[in-house]
């Protein structure tokens, strides 16, 4: 057992808190199993990236820390399930990074080489990463760790996208999609971050074909109308009523285009008429849809204009751009440019403009998945806190579009999509040859050749990531180790008991890209919802509120903090005086004050530990001593009764400033100075009573602060907190 028999002035964490962790370790407390006799409490742990160190933001797991800890407490049966996310795109650039330092590129080598090495990379990290999350002293069952590419783990994915397409619920088709072409690949509509950018917009004049006159229309991005299959004015504006239907010649392009009534423009922007280029603007693609009208793609997916946009074919858009603008005001087509500030779509990693394009990639009908989860959320039986989150994430719901889960990169999961090269039957034709097999197949199911080739794309890492509450717990039901049906891992006993789980802890920030994805895609695959309550925290930022960045110097590096003050210290930083769900302001004097509350926990121990330790004659209590005594159990009993109310309702921050500021200005310095005397002077009843609330205190904060609470709690009672209540 790691006592230290001798309570020292100071709390020193160094000298507790890697054999406070092996202890727990040893002792199995934190190790989950199926126990009917317990109601269990499940959060599974947000995967963090297997591709790089701890940071901060990882540092808000003390979040779940403090929920599992409580709970434990409490005689729950706890399990908080760690595991590890392949990350795909994110790990992907990273290791692009590392191959250009080497001088490398990935076309130097073969897909399986490149595979491997990637594998290789993330391993080494995956194992740092274990290692900097128990320094934080998290309670995570280390027994049950899971990774995303674990074989078990694919199978299940394999399996959610095979039932999804059996159902119709996925399907290959061209559409536009959002492109990278620095990082050669498409994202969904969420990956994409947006940035206020200064800008033109230009007003062109679209001679009408009869020679009658001509519109003018608006438009950002004058390079496209190369690509132009129509312009498009609201139905009910009057201005354009006489128009609908007629034809425009296309400026530069020399061929007619026609004039189409959709409610999707909006009359007040620009001129109240817009140019149509399905193949660059989701918005216009769907216009094209409802009018039939062609695609006519004029950049490519190397960021270049092709062989469509005639004499500029080979210019890059900026190029492009500049090329249609001069021409256009050569002829006389430009009616106006002026200055104008837009929002403009960029890739999350790398910051290039993302480039609509017309691309063949899998997709998730959004529509059937919303549908069961909303009313979920407007019923309560899936919980958002705080609150405000709620309407936020239906709104989220319903301005999906379908889902793009294609990824144009060789690490993460392969599709298991092949495409018969045949396709000698009219079933085979009605497919397009595309059928989904969970291993490698033996021939076309339609049309039975064996000619098909697998599709080079892997998934999205969001569609993986989306099953991952029910996928781990599925995996660990079977042990691993048997590969079942979807219906035959939910009837296993540990899934039953362990899922749904009781919380999902994250930022919000992910609200939508995560927490969105496991709701639909959980309800699909099992029928049940994978948590009941859905808890957000904030972003942490630097002391003055600012986003923390490498480029601004003010990056706080969670592990240097706990080598100079303790765990504990940091962990309370982040949680002391923030209001749940919003920003944290983080700076290291915080830490300094929270090291000093832990000392101050420390120093009531240990004038405990004193008078239980040092000999004394026997003295009588006072009546004074007595009414002290009982105004500092009923104020205890107060505070207890609220800490718990407060937990009830996962404000977690609050509960522990009502602690702290108990434990400090109410408890240390008015009941102990006020029975200082009495136990010096001999009065058992005055000790007793101070040590018993004392370790009643404790017991509630060592959540929060578990390793200056166990280390006081062995050297006094020489016994566990989780020895009490059994492990």
């Amino acid at each position: 057992m790691p006592i230290i028999i001798k309570m020292e002035k100071k709390f020193r964490p160094k000298q507790w808190e890697d054999r406070l962790i092996e202890f727990w370790e040893k002792n199995k407390y934190f190790q989950a199993q199926v126990n009917k006799d317990k109601e269990p409490f499940v959060i599974i742990l947000p995967p963090p990236n297997a591709n790089g160190s701890l940071h901060v933001g990882h540092a808000m797991y003390v979040y779940e820390d403090i929920l599992i800890r409580y709970y434990k407490l409490k005689g729950r049966e706890v399990l908080w399930l760690p595991g590890e996310d392949h990350a795909g795109f994110e790990t992907w650039f990273v290791f692009e990074q590392e191959l250009k330092k080497k001088g490398k590129s990935k076309l130097d080598f073969d897909r399986e080489v490149l595979y491997q090495m990637v594998y290789d990379f993330v391993n080494e990290k995956r194992g740092i990463m274990r290692k900097q999350l128990k320094k934080l002293g998290f309670a995570l069952d280390w027994s049950k760790s899971k990774f995303t590419l674990d074989q078990d783990i694919i199978h299940i994915v394999y399996l959610t996208f095979k039932k999804l397409f059996d159902q119709g619920l996925v399907y290959r088709g061209l559409r536009v999609v959002n492109y990278c072409v620095n990082c050669q690949t498409s994202f969904s509509d969420l990956e994409v971050e947006y940035e206020e950018e200064k800008s033109k917009l230009w007003t062109i004049r679209y001679p009408l074909a009869d020679r009658s006159g001509y519109v003018l229309v608006a438009t950002t991005r004058p390079e496209t109308m190369i690509g132009d299959t129509a312009v498009a004015v609201n139905p009910n504006d009057k201005r354009y009523k006489k128009l609908i239907g007629k034809k425009v010649s296309l400026p530069l392009a020399n061929r007619e285009i026609p004039i189409v009534a959709d409610l999707a423009v909006d009359p007040d922007f620009g001129t109240g008429a817009v140019k149509v280029t399905p193949a660059h603007s989701e918005v216009d693609w769907q216009i094209a849809q409802r009018h039939n009208l062609p695609l006519v793609q004029i950049i490519d997916f190397d960021g270049r204009a092709n062989e469509n946009a005639l004499k500029y074919q080979g210019l890059t858009v900026f190029e492009f751009r500049q090329a249609v603008v001069a021409d256009l005001r050569q002829q006389g087509f430009l009616v106006e440019e002026k200055d104008y500030q837009h929002r403009v779509g960029k890739c999350y990693k790398c910051k290039t403009t993302i480039e609509p394009l017309a691309k063949e990639q899998w997709f998730v009908k959004i529509k059937p998945l919303v549908d069961k989860v909303k009313p979920l959320l407007e019923r309560n039986e899936v919980k958002i806190y705080p609150n405000r989150f709620k309407q936020q994430l239906i709104n989220w719901l319903n301005k999906l579009y379908d889902w793009n889960i294609s990824r144009q990169i060789v690490w993460g999961i392969r599709i298991p999509a092949y495409q018969c090269q045949d396709q000698s039957n009219l079933e085979c034709k009605k497919h397009n040859g595309w059928f989904v097999e969970l291993t490698t197949p033996k021939k076309c199911p339609y049309c039975d050749s064996e000619k098909f080739i697998q599709d080079e794309d892997t998934f999205d890492t969001w569609f993986s990531s989306g099953q991952w509450p029910y996928a781990t717990l599925m995996s660990l039901a079977s042990n691993g180790k048997n590969l079942l049906s979807l219906e035959q891992y939910k009837s296993l006993s540990f899934f039953k008991y362990f899922y749904p789980t009781t919380v999902m802890e994250t930022g919000f920030d992910i609200l939508s890209r995560w927490v969105s994805r496991m709701l639909m895609l959980g309800v699909f695959a099992v029928g049940e919802t994978p948590f009941y309550n859905v808890l957000l925290h904030g972003l942490v930022r630097d002391q003055y509120g600012q986003k923390m960045s490498k480029s601004k110097g003010n990056v706080i590096d969670p592990l240097e903090l706990v080598d100079k003050y303790g765990a504990d210290a940091l962990r309370a930083a982040l949680i002391f005086n923030t209001k749940v769900g919003s920003d944290i302001n983080m700076s290291e004097e915080k830490v300094v004050a929270m090291r000093n509350f832990a000392n101050k926990v420390w120093n009531i121990g240990r004038f405990i530990y004193l008078g239980i330790n040092t000999e004394k004659s026997s003295a009588k209590t006072s009546e004074s001593v007595e009414a002290v005594i009982k105004d500092l159990l009923n104020e205890y009993k107060t505070v207890e009764k609220k800490f718990h109310q407060l937990f009830k309702r996962f404000n977690l921050t609050m509960a522990f400033d009502l602690l702290y500021n108990f434990i400090w200005h109410r408890f240390a310095d008015y009941y102990l100075e006020k029975l200082k005397d009495a136990v010096w002077q001999g009065d058992e009843y005055a000790l007793d009573s101070l040590k018993t609330v004392y370790l009643s205190l404790l017991r509630l904060l060592n959540p929060y602060m578990p390793f200056v609470t166990e280390a006081i709690a062995l050297s006094l009672s020489n016994k566990s907190f989780y020895d009490e209540i059994g492990s």
